[in-house]
């Protein structure tokens, strides 16, 4: 009998442990998406934040999510969120160069730092794409047809917030909703992704890393690790053959715990041999920034992700890092609109910037290129990015950063096309990106 009753138990206390954890992990989704949008960018309003941010999210955090309530404190730059009467607050901290650091489960806040990060620069005055400074020149009068797309935006589905329309480097459509503008960040989720290559990329064309080679996460050096054969290019591409506890583009302990990436990424067991099968994962990316971090330690470098961003303008661009320093550049990144199309001129320029190369001449050619495993669906993948090449009526050419909620960059080389929107979407309506991509291809076509 008293086996039968605690055996009976048993799914009463799981069920409880999970409320607790999946409040703790709403409180630290408060805390970090208040703290990143108040001070990223041009900041939003409590208010809008609560409309924005915190609805359309995960089913099992979203009611407490809700119910928890934020204690800002403007002056040390600080959002706590209390879950608990008996433990810490949830933590987030904002810096002025790398945005918030979400603080983990149980931990309290220090003294603030006597540390000043340096500033990032304001190029606002200097003419786009540099700075925000635009000048319309050659537009034509009246309703273009890119203007035409932008007005018809809700018929591609989807809660947008920004659509901006790039052509031969001059913005030929914009619109923003109510309350955001030119300088209101959002975080990229997995646009993130392509970041990441990015900044790997520039790395490569410093020769401080060759992707191609075994990752250097020092995790994996004991010997007989079968995952020391891994490489960098295979976490890019998804192919590590690396497993993990949940889907794929969910890390809710880095995201929403304030886990260490470390100590998280680098635990998990080789089930696939590497390169045989497609796996979308968090963990990858995370650990091809590791590998990142390790190479460019060994040239005598720091990561420093706002350095790059602010080579090309990407001013309000704040790549987000765990207690340790370790970038969560699967997604934790937030941006402006512009700036996500600075990103994409790079790409569309070959990787050249106001005539100074920051990726290797091959790098655009390499991120677009299908090798290896691919994933079932519309998109194909390449190294960071995503391909158009099933989509009918879209140029062979075209790619783009995809991430959650409906954040995506596109770039068309061979229309020199670059297409960023920003939305607040949800399971129940979504973006058809491939079905906007073809409207703005058509309007290119009608000139």
């Amino acid at each position: 009998m008293g086996a039968l009753l605690a055996t009976a138990t048993l799914p009463v206390q799981a069920a409880d442990t999970n409320a607790e954890i999946h409040r703790a992990w709403a409180a630290g989704y408060r805390a970090a998406f208040t703290c990143s949008s108040l001070w990223n960018g041009s900041g939003k309003t409590l208010a809008d934040i609560e409309r924005d941010e915190l609805t359309g999210i995960y089913s099992e955090i979203e009611p407490d999510v809700r119910a928890l309530k934020a204690e800002v404190d403007d002056k040390a730059k600080r959002v706590s969120v209390r879950y608990r009467d008996d433990r810490p607050p949830r933590i987030a901290e904002w810096n002025a160069r790398e945005g918030c650091i979400t603080l983990p489960i149980g931990a309290q806040a220090g003294p603030p730092s006597r540390t000043v990060p340096a500033p990032r620069p304001n190029l606002d005055h200097q003419n786009w794409p540099l700075g925000d400074r635009y000048i319309r020149v050659g537009m034509p009068a009246g309703l273009s047809p890119f203007t035409e797309v932008s007005m018809d935006r809700e018929s591609f589905g989807g809660r947008t917030s920004s659509l901006l329309i790039v052509k031969d480097g001059r913005i030929v459509a914009e619109w923003y909703q109510p309350g955001h503008g030119p300088h209101t960040a959002q975080r990229t989720f997995s646009v993130a992704k392509s970041m990441a290559a990015t900044l790997i990329g520039h790395a490569a064309f410093k020769r401080q890393i060759d992707v191609t080679k075994a990752a250097m996460i020092a995790e994996w050096q004991t010997p007989g690790d079968p995952r020391v054969a891994i490489t960098t290019e295979q976490l890019m591409r998804m192919a590590s053959g690396l497993t993990s506890d949940t889907a794929g583009n969910r890390t809710d302990a880095i995201y929403m715990g304030g886990a260490s990436v470390r100590q998280w990424t680098t635990q998990w067991p080789l089930l696939n041999v590497p390169n045989t099968r497609y796996r979308y994962a968090n963990n990858d990316t995370m650990l091809a920034i590791l590998s990142l971090k390790a190479a460019q330690a060994k040239a005598g470098e720091a990561p420093d992700p706002a350095a790059f961003f602010d080579r090309i303008g990407m001013t309000r661009t704040f790549a987000e890092h765990d207690k340790d320093g370790d970038y969560i550049l699967s997604s934790q990144v937030w941006t402006t609109a512009r700036d996500l199309a600075r990103l994409g001129l790079l790409y569309q320029r070959d990787g050249e910037w106001n005539g100074e190369r920051l990726l290797p001449k091959d790098w655009r050619s390499f991120v677009t290129t299908p090798s290896g495993p691919q994933p079932d669906g519309p998109f194909g993948y390449g190294a960071g990015f995503w391909l158009f090449n099933k989509s009918d009526g879209i140029p062979a050419d075209a790619f783009g950063a995809f991430g959650n909620r409906g954040q995506y960059l596109v770039i068309v080389p061979s229309r020199r096309l670059v297409i960023v929107r920003q939305g607040y979407d949800d399971d129940k309506n979504r973006l058809d990106i491939a079905a906007l991509v073809k409207a703005i291809i058509a309007a290119d076509d009608r000139g």
